[in-house]
């Protein structure tokens, strides 16, 4: 699988060629699928508008509505109760998986639980576009900053470490007073491995091993 891993979309012209150099296609002839799962579990945004913006490409996001072929909806918290056969070969079918943010947690277990973290090994020509907590469900750990759901069964809810660095997201946000540099600098104190803090014009790209970090704005690799 190839990874775009960004902070609020695919905000800059930078990042969207990063996004064309990974597609098997242009993107008017790519099929997307929205994944909106991780809105649910975020205390900020929810279920809803935030859901409906995301889906329909209705926000500054740059996610769905970047003129793909056709955009379906992946909802993970409904698969559990549906055959593999019906959906898992829409999922290989497909050329992009755009992951809205929210809590990365609850995108995790959701991921797990539905079979589609065990499918991700196979998926080798898809591209994955993650926002945020879209993006750090792929990390090895989100902090405890970042812990926003717990299971309500005990259950399992750590990120997939498909990667091998952790993200500290929106840095300098102006909604976001707490995202400074000296805040991820301490998350990153907390966590193994290497660590990078980046804002909203930033994005990481991963390619059959390949790491890239692609920015039109701050980024910082943290301790």
């Amino acid at each position: 699988m190839k990874l775009l891993l960004t902070s609020a979309g695919v905000r800059n012209a930078t990042i969207r060629a990063a996004l064309e150099d990974l597609l098997p296609r242009p993107v008017a002839d790519c099929t997307a699928l929205a994944i909106p799962t991780a809105l649910y579990g975020h205390p900020w945004v929810g279920p809803g508008r935030n859901a409906w913006n995301f889906i329909t490409g209705t926000t500054d996001h740059h996610m769905t509505g970047l003129g793909w072929k056709s955009v379906g909806v992946l909802e993970l918290t409904a698969l559990p109760s549906i055959p593999e056969e019906r959906w898992v070969p829409l999922v290989r079918e497909t050329d992009v998986l755009l992951a809205a943010g929210g809590d990365g947690g609850y995108l995790a277990y959701w991921m797990r639980r539905s079979g589609l973290a065990d499918l991700l090994p196979t998926l080798d020509d898809i591209v994955w576009v993650g926002m945020s907590g879209g993006s750090m469900v792929m990390t090895p750990a989100l902090g405890e900053e970042f812990v926003g759901w717990l299971p309500p069964d005990g259950e399992d809810a750590a990120t997939l470490g498909v990667v091998d660095f952790s993200m500290f997201p929106h840095l300098g946000h102006p909604d976001l007073p707490d995202n400074t540099e000296d805040a991820a600098e301490r998350w990153a104190a907390k966590l193994a491995g290497p660590s990078y803090a980046v804002d909203d014009e930033t994005a990481f790209v991963v390619d059959d091993g390949a790491f890239e970090v692609v920015s039109e704005g701050t980024w910082r690799k943290l301790a």
